[in-house]
């Protein structure tokens, strides 16, 4: 929602705080006390992003280019770069009381969609009706490459392997990592080894995975990735919404 006709205009500042909740879940904002974890579990993360993809229908109609979106405790920002811009929309909304950004996120994008269907039933026009709804938006409260998307190459593979040697996956990134592996490896033997009472089952398991990460230590692949450091990042080539990324390269 705009700043024009958020819930009490009289009352809300036209340029919102924009600082983003980077210190909690990235996906709910709630405080994670400790360790380098971004989100406070793989289902908030999840949900998150199926709310964000589920309502794309508007980022197409407004033939978007790139998209950002994060919140802080007070609102959520929608920055968008529409195809052939060299300007930035932003759309704003104010946070419902004790609403998870996944809620709101849902208002905002219904908000949004029902003022851009008004228009297009009133005019039959679909460029009048995006058209509308751009003019509507904040402009110019972003730099332009704030939404040009990074690129890096994330570590791929280990499945169960992490679980089974008590390692983080985020360790793949680590020029140590293969030192990490044996000494997890050593810790893990000494406390599963059926000769120490250990389950033969457990073991077995174990010694895949060493196995499976020295492997991968020694020939490692990697997937690229693209998207934001600090934003939620959507790209119209393909439709779809990916988290932020760790940091800026």
């Amino acid at each position: 929602m705009t700043s024009s006709t958020a819930h009490n205009p009289g009352s809300l500042p036209a340029k919102p705080l924009r600082e983003s909740s980077l210190s909690g879940c990235l996906s709910c904002g709630v405080r994670i006390d400790g360790g380098r974890r971004r989100y406070c579990s793989v289902a908030c993360r999840q949900r998150l992003r199926r709310q964000l993809n589920l309502r794309t229908g508007l980022l197409k109609a407004l033939e978007v280019r790139y998209a950002g979106f994060h919140f802080n405790e007070m609102f959520l920002f929608l920055d968008v770069l529409p195809v052939q811009s060299v300007q930035i929309y932003s759309f704003w909304y104010l946070r419902g009381a004790g609403q998870k950004p996944a809620n709101d996120f849902i208002r905002l994008a219904d908000q949004l969609g029902e003022r851009w269907w008004a228009e297009k039933k009133r005019t039959n026009k679909r460029y009048v009706a995006s058209r509308q709804l751009l003019v509507e938006a904040l402009k110019n409260q972003v730099a332009l490459n704030s939404l040009t998307p990074d690129e890096i190459l994330q570590p791929k593979g280990g499945g169960k392997s992490f679980m089974y040697l008590k390692l983080d996956r985020r360790d793949l990134g680590s020029r140590q990592f293969k030192l990490l592996v044996k000494s997890a490896y050593r810790r893990e033997v000494m406390r599963h080894h059926p000769d120490h009472g250990g389950r033969a089952a457990t073991f077995r398991r174990i010694q895949s995975a060493y196995e499976l990460l020295i492997d991968w230590a020694e020939n490692p692949t990697f997937i690229k990735r693209r998207g934001l450091p600090d934003k939620w990042f959507y790209s119209g080539h393909t439709n779809r919404w990916v988290q932020p990324l760790n940091a800026r390269r």
